[in-house]
């Protein structure tokens, strides 16, 4: 079985289907990039100011944090390294808690190794101990998204431990994604210098608004980061993402009102869905998942033809007519509910 990322046609209108910073960025971004010369393009960038910025927001050592071209060319680098001489005859695995984002199993896939499904608990309770009972001697790496995408649940630290411990010859990697909006990151965590096996992935497209300047982050044990810095292409963070880093961790205003905007957002959706009796999950992430039992397909396909774009997930194991719906900017939440209320 072979895995492609689902790709999503560009929507005009209300996008919230793609978990975007529905604000943009940092006006200090869009100032850093336009700052930069023609011969600032010309040449190959410096990322001396970018790792700094980097390591000082997220309190680490610059040689514990490896910055990657999006989080996606993370994920890819962990399975290259992960999953490297595995072989057709008595390939290696990796193991994915489902749903969860589709590059995990396309880089899996990519890297030549087996992908081993464990899915959710029925209420989408995190299954720790089913992921425990897939690790075996062929085990090379571990993907755990926290908090989920699509659910926005999060894992429970200890349950995250336990797991390295159990998987001692995977590479275990918590991505991170969504943690600015709520959960609790391993980032500053013992367990982050104590377990060589453990990395954190974090993407700057989310809270700061970057996903078309396409910088993320990895962070682990010094040893494990320099494993992937040899496997990473030179100068694949481009000279708009060195620039648009430290801008961006610079204005610190405007991520706390964002971040403040998706809370908000949140609870204005928990209130509606409790009106309408409608099921859905408390989130930690920049979404909530909510089930229209009958109509989910067809209902973001009317949300749709009235300019709102939400994400239909009911392909995704146990989400059967739910629908993903991006919490960023309050005045877009109104807008979305208000069409919500005439298309129901």
């Amino acid at each position: 079985m072979s895995y492609e990322y689902e790709r999503v046609a560009p929507a005009s209108g209300l996008r919230l289907h793609l978990n975007e910073n529905t604000a943009g960025c940092s006006p200090a971004v869009v100032a850093a990039v336009r700052a930069l010369s023609a011969q600032d393009l010309a040449i190959y960038p410096d990322y001396d100011d970018a790792v700094a910025a980097c390591a000082a927001r997220l309190r680490v050592d610059p040689e514990s944090l490896l910055l990657t071209n999006g989080l996606d060319e993370g994920i890819l680098v962990a399975a290259m390294v992960a999953l490297r001489g595995t072989t057709s005859a008595a390939p290696f695995e990796g193991i994915v808690v489902v749903p969860a984002f589709d590059m995990y199993a396309a880089c899996t896939d990519a890297a030549a190794g087996h992908l081993v499904e464990v899915p959710l608990g029925p209420l989408f309770e995190f299954p720790l101990d089913g992921v425990l009972a897939a690790v075996t001697d062929r085990t090379r790496i571990v993907w755990l998204t926290n908090p989920n995408n699509p659910t926005g649940q999060s894992i429970g630290r200890d349950d995250i431990v336990t797991i390295a411990r159990a998987a001692s010859e995977a590479l275990v990697f918590v991505d991170e994604a969504y943690v600015d909006f709520g959960g609790e990151s391993l980032i500053g965590d013992p367990a982050l210098v104590e377990l060589p096996n453990l990395v954190v992935g974090r993407t700057f497209a989310k809270a700061y608004g970057l996903a078309g300047i396409r910088a993320g982050a990895v962070i682990g044990p010094r040893e494990r980061i320099a494993q992937l810095r040899r496997v990473i292409p030179p100068y694949s963070i481009n000279a708009c993402a060195a620039a648009a880093l430290p801008a961006a961790f610079g204005d610190a205003a405007h991520y706390d009102w964002y971040v403040r905007q998706v809370a908000e957002s949140k609870r204005l959706l928990y209130a509606a869905f409790d009106g309408r009796g409608i099921e859905y999950w408390k989130s930690n992430a920049n979404f909530v998942l909510a089930r229209f039992p009958g109509c989910g397909p067809a209902l973001a396909e009317r949300l749709a033809q009235r300019g709102v774009h939400v994400r239909d997930r009911s392909r995704d194991p146990g989400c059967g007519d739910c629908l993903r719906i991006t919490a960023g900017v309050v005045e877009h939440t109104r807008r979305l509910l208000s069409v919500l209320e005439e298309v129901l």
